[in-house]
């Protein structure tokens, strides 16, 4: 083939191209249209449950505002703590150990603060 037809080969390709992707946008387009439509009420949220706020069990002596609960990834400030030898127990808040499994209230410091501790 010369040049020529090749380039006008190229065209008509990249014409049909281009008129198959609007047609496959327009489709697209419309379809998400009737998806917006559907009621979206019936549709079961898959939603995560919502978990309680659970009190920081953790503190950096160095930032006190920065604290852990001892759920989820480690924090920097203590991983880097524990690897120069410190104790995990160091960082142990002392108002949380009388805060049991689940947040419930069981041990001396329940008394202190006027609350029955569950049994």
């Amino acid at each position: 083939m010369s040049v020529d037809q090749l380039w006008s080969l190229h065209k008509m390709i990249a014409t049909e191209l281009a008129r198959k992707m609007t047609a496959e946008k327009e489709r697209l387009d419309q379809r998400l249209r009737e998806l917006r439509l559907v009621d979206t009420s019936k549709m079961r949220a898959n939603r995560r449950r919502p978990y309680p706020k659970v009190c920081p069990k953790y503190r950096n002596p160095e930032r006190p505002k920065e604290t852990w609960a001892g759920r989820g990834k480690k924090p920097r400030w203590l991983n880097a703590q524990l690897r120069s030898g410190k104790k995990l127990d160091d960082f142990k808040i002392e108002s949380a150990s009388w805060i049991g499994d689940g947040g419930r209230l069981n041990g001396p410091g329940s008394v202190e603060l006027g609350l029955k501790a569950k049994k």
